[in-house]
């Protein structure tokens, strides 16, 4: 592969998708200049559409008030419902399986009400150690919340010795050495610090063998690689829609249900008006009954401004496809993944999987210095107009999304990479 910066000019020359960076606000320098954003995969950029969409809700609002409800070109009654059937092809499911709702933490509470039942021996729940800090807080207190100790019932899978990712075969081995235990498998779609995307089908099939139900973080997942929950058997998922989705900064995020539970109501959970069925909600009886499907479980009339900008950005993936997306961040992720290889192979190592089929498009780069100069160097980048982002101990993820990234932008962050590091 040719790594010089005119060979990535012609790639991106012929780069089918190119256009769409024209609809989104890559963010710029206070001198305004545009920035290289390699941050997807922490906030997405801004759909140009967003602002429209925005907009329309504020009119409404001015305009009609609380008949906005019913009333508005897209009626607030109705608004997160719109969104189902887009996320529930990105994330492989039937559109009564999702509900757009609260936020990924929420969400996951609630979903382990439901989901994370210990009794007998089967008490554990299965997390990952270098879980994002947010899930492990989540299931360590899901675990004192039933009185158990999470020294005995939260098991934690890592990595063999030297290796960065997990291996799908000891996360199945470890189910079924621990199966009898476990009550709740939970574990990331995409894990943050890595990049690694585990084996979603073989390790939710392991754990339904084993008794477990089993759920997903998808958080880094969704809009980043193919997802099959439903065909995979999953029990529940939650995912946020800031990253590689575009909602937005802390934008509501999104659940999954499998339709297995759609009508169960021996399944506890906690419940609020917006989560009741339909068809009798406005009676305001004192009784709950769930509305069918992932959306028994929301709690709350949902924040339409807040969602709108999921809608625009939504739009954008199902007129271009997640094929396609997939197909260009392969191919760009495999382009950073040469250049670090051939300029920065001495002083830099790749924890993300080299098989394209466990990553999405994220690199995640250890710097093989000092971790006060491995701050200094990610620092010098924002100086040169570069932002990928920072995690402990001195990695620097950098994410080329596809919607609005190029070769060119790849380039460069190597370039400018390689001259900090000297």
């Amino acid at each position: 592969m040719r790594l010089d910066r005119e060979h990535a000019h012609a790639l991106d020359a012929a780069d089918p998708l190119r256009a769409w960076r024209d609809r989104f606000v890559v963010p710029h320098s206070d001198e305004g200049r545009e920035l290289v954003y390699l941050c997807g995969h922490s906030l997405g950029a801004q759909p140009t559409l967003a602002t429209d969409y925005v907009e329309e809700i504020m009119r409404d609002w001015r305009n009609l008030g609380v008949e906005g409800h019913f009333a508005a070109r897209r009626p607030w009654l109705s608004y997160p419902e719109r969104l189902a059937p887009a996320l529930a092809r990105l994330i492989g499911a039937s559109p009564q399986e999702v509900a757009v709702m609260n936020t990924l933490t929420v969400n996951l509470h609630l979903l382990l009400v439901s989901f994370y039942r210990p009794a007998g021996e089967r008490t554990a729940l299965l997390i990952e150690r270098h879980a994002f800090p947010s899930d492990r807080y989540a299931a360590e207190s899901q675990v004192r919340f039933h009185g158990l100790d999470p020294a005995r019932d939260l098991i934690e899978l890592e990595p063999r010795d030297g290796e960065s990712c997990l291996r799908t075969d000891d996360v199945v081995a470890a189910i079924e050495r621990d199966g009898p235990r476990i009550a709740t498998v939970l574990l990331p779609g995409v894990q943050y610090l890595t990049g690694q995307a585990l084996d979603i089908g073989t390790i939710t099939a392991a754990g339904r063998r084993a008794g477990c139900t089993v759920g997903w973080d998808l958080a880094h997942a969704i809009g980043n690689v193919a997802l099959s929950l439903h065909d995979a058997d999953a029990d529940f998922a939650t995912w946020c829609h800031y990253k590689y989705l575009n909602g937005g900064p802390g934008a509501v995020g999104g659940a999954f249900v499998h339709e297995r539970h759609a009508n169960r109501g021996d399944l506890p959970r906690l419940a609020g008006w917006w989560g009741h069925d339909q068809a009798t909600r406005f009676e305001m009886g004192p009784d709950f009954r769930p509305s069918p499907g992932a959306n028994g479980w929301q709690l709350s009339t949902p924040p339409v401004l807040a969602i709108a900008p999921l809608a625009a950005s939504l739009e954008h993936f199902d007129t271009v496809g997640l094929t396609a997306l997939r197909q260009k961040s392969v191919a760009l992720t495999g382009y950073l993944e040469a250049l670090v290889r051939a300029r920065l192979s001495r002083k830099v190592t790749i924890l993300t999987p080299e098989d394209p089929a466990a990553r999405g498009a994220a690199l995640s780069l250890r710097l093989e210095v000092d971790r006060n100069r491995a701050r200094t160097i990610f620092d010098g980048l924002r100086t040169r107009g570069i932002l990928p982002d920072w995690r402990e101990p001195g990695v620097i993820r950098a994410a080329p999304v596809p919607f609005y990234n190029s070769f060119d932008d790849a380039w460069t962050f190597v370039d400018a990479l390689q001259s900090e590091l000297g």
